[in-house]
């Protein structure tokens, strides 16, 4: 298990291989399809929020305001990541992202990115977002919260041993692609060959 906590250093994400397991402990960014699409087309980010040397989650987490008023996390599970593959790389090259966390996978230009720039996408695990949310102990701030509504908002969460696993690393490896090649070299082998 490697724990990293942010800000998190290129020289850290490059010593992680796929498979690793991560404990991660520090400020995570949720930003699923909006803030995406926003950073994508040129949008600023919100201020005092920087993405460099930090995480970026795809999330859209539950959450409430207790008696108190203040803000709490009810569930942080991993949205689909593959929707933001399109804007992915470019905000990993232009914000100085060091890991990317969802589930799912992402696609060649993510993988790419990670490679080129020190970045690392990390599985988090599925259907378990009662136990995630427990690794969230505060929430410092909510961004775009009118403009885009609770799930597409920019939660900043402090984390504490967050748990991940690492299936792209800034080594060229991408666990998602290797299961995708093998997947189709068996089923290859157990399709009749096309007749002509």
């Amino acid at each position: 298990m490697t724990h990293l906590t942010t800000p998190i250093s290129e020289s850290q994400i490059r010593a992680l291989r796929v498979g690793d397991e991560v404990a991660l402990t520090g400020v995570v960014f949720t930003g699923r399809d909006a803030v995406h699409k926003h950073l994508h087309e040129g949008g600023a980010l919100p201020e005092g929020v920087s993405l460099r040397d930090g995480v970026i989650y795809h999330c859209g987490p539950v959450v409430l305001k207790d008696d108190a008023g203040q803000w709490k996390v009810m569930a942080a599970g991993p949205t689909t990541s593959t929707r933001e593959e399109p804007y992915q790389h470019q905000i990993i090259r232009e914000h100085g992202v060091r890991a990317v966390i969802g589930k799912g996978g992402m696609g060649e230009r993510t993988r790419q990115a990670c490679h080129a720039h020190g970045c690392v996408y990390l599985h988090a695990v599925g259907g378990a977002a009662q136990v995630l949310a427990e690794c969230v102990k505060r929430v410092r701030n909510v961004h775009f919260l009118e403009q885009f509504g609770s799930p597409e908002a920019i939660w900043e969460l402090e984390v504490e041993n967050f748990p991940a696993v690492v299936t792209i690393d800034a080594h060229g490896r991408s666990l998602h692609a290797e299961v995708q090649a093998a997947s189709e070299a068996a089923l290859a082998r157990h399709l009749p060959a096309a007749s002509h």
